[in-house]
């Protein structure tokens, strides 16, 4: 039964809206701004546009850098896990799971320390970790406990997605996160609550960190096409059964990291994989945004078009995608690959984090396979529109949250609204493909 509205409750939920959306805001901005410093330190490059992972690095520093940076995850995860109150999951703390203050941030940091240093793992964990925590606390200082106007699970939910609709400037995914995946449960009130923090967290959070793009798409037609909503078809039953494998085995690794000493070998040991195979593909490294746009931006050149300097597969030395098209489909495949491999390697060693943008990765990779082919029998399409067709039906089918995954994607890309339908379509086909395999998984 939903609460009566009264102008009591209203007040409690502007109050928490603006006081945790700004404070939430702040953290994720200041987030941001710590993993481009440590970037910085340890790779010697920040990410952005022109430059979406460390393709100018020397293999060695590379190697270094994500070696050092697991490492001394390790050891100080060993500590908070063994040594002190241990930091719930964001579900937990919905659930009423106490997260402690100074692990919490302890915990929060090292996850961006070790996307910073080159880890192939999502950030979106640690500003959901944050906006968690603040939540709680909130909620003790207003004596907010379900009889006072709001219930204390909502607000830890909605912030916890205002966490990830800061850090990433993607409100509408926040509260999809929130009154999807964590509240399980959609009301007009959980929506407006959630999409109201989640706004004022973005705006907050840019105003720090400063406004962009995430991933370019440049490459994207004008138009959806009727063949673009075919493709899109096949795009999201092949994202369906890849995600729900993805989302298998990502979850396989997390119930297996190690619980004891163990993780103070097994974390370098992955650092010294996943720097090795960035040695040959770079993209590999981070969250995923250097893969992903990897994705994005494969299109066949026409003769004479010069490759954008920006472009990943011009700073992977491949210029001229047109007439190398078995070398075009080897690197995505080899980059679709490694990215699963050492996503789920790092989960496996210890590692705290998320799979959303390694999710985004893995789609925008895959997409980009179907398209290279697709677009020789209909030059009409985009391969870029594949691409970010691929990444949403994914990543939907990896989370199983597939209106949250169609709007983190949109708004990362910035993409025009009437691709809505094509990526829609793609998501519906992919939900249904991996809910089918999951649940055959199952019994």
């Amino acid at each position: 039964m939903q609460p009566t509205i009264t102008l009591r409750r209203v007040g409690w939920m502007a109050a928490a809206t603006l006081i945790l959306g700004t404070l939430i805001g702040v953290g994720a901005g200041l987030l941001t701004l710590l993993l481009y410093g440590i970037e910085s330190v340890m790779l010697g490059y920040v990410e952005n546009g022109s430059m979406p992972g460390p393709f100018g690095v020397a293999p060695v520093r590379r190697l270094i850098s994500v070696t050092v940076g697991l490492g001394v995850a390790g050891v100080i995860w060993y500590l908070l896990r063994h040594r002190t109150a241990k930091v719930p999951s964001v579900k937990k703390a919905v659930e009423g799971e106490r997260m402690p203050i100074w692990q919490t941030l302890a915990h929060v940091v090292l996850q961006i320390a070790i996307v910073g240093s080159g880890s192939s793992i999502g950030r979106e964990v640690a500003p959901r970790e944050l906006g968690s925590m603040l939540a709680q606390r909130l909620c003790d200082l207003m004596h907010i406990d379900g009889e006072r106007g709001l219930d204390r699970r909502m607000v830890v939910a909605v912030a916890a997605g205002a966490g990830l609709g800061g850090v990433y400037n993607a409100p509408l995914a926040g509260m999809f996160f929130a009154v999807e995946v964590l509240l399980a449960e959609v009301t007009i009130e959980k929506v407006a609550f959630g999409l109201g923090m989640s706004a004022v967290a973005a705006f907050v959070a840019t105003s720090i960190k400063g406004h962009h793009v995430f991933y370019d798409i440049s490459g994207l037609q004008d138009e959806s096409t009727p063949t673009l909503m075919l493709v899109a078809l096949l795009i999201g039953a092949a994202c369906g059964a890849a995600g729900a494998t993805f989302r298998r085995w990502s979850s396989w690794a997390e119930k297996h990291k190690p619980s004891g000493t163990a993780i103070l070998w097994m974390m370098p040991l992955a650092g010294v994989v996943t720097g090795v195979v960035a040695i040959a593909v770079p993209q590999v490294m981070g969250n995923g945004r250097a893969a992903a746009q990897l994705g994005f931006a494969t299109m066949p050149t026409t003769a004479g078009e010069a490759a954008s300097a920006s472009s990943p597969w011009a700073l992977l030395g491949i210029a001229d995608r047109g007439s190398q098209l078995a070398i075009v489909l080897g690197v995505l495949a080899l980059t679709f690959a490694a990215k699963a491999a050492v996503t789920l390697l790092t989960i496996r060693a210890g590692a705290s984090g998320g799979v959303l943008q390694p999710g985004i990765a893995l789609g925008s990779t895959l997409g980009a396979m179907v398209g290279v082919l697709w677009v020789l029998v209909f030059p009409g399409d985009s391969v870029t529109a594949c691409a970010l067709i691929g990444a949403a039906a994914l990543l939907s089918a990896s989370q199983q949250a597939p209106l949250m995954a169609m709007c983190l994607v949109m708004e990362l890309t910035e993409a025009p609204i009437g691709f809505f339908v094509p990526v829609g379509f793609a998501v519906a086909a992919s939900s249904l493909v991996s809910r089918w395999i999951i649940d055959r998984s199952r019994s």
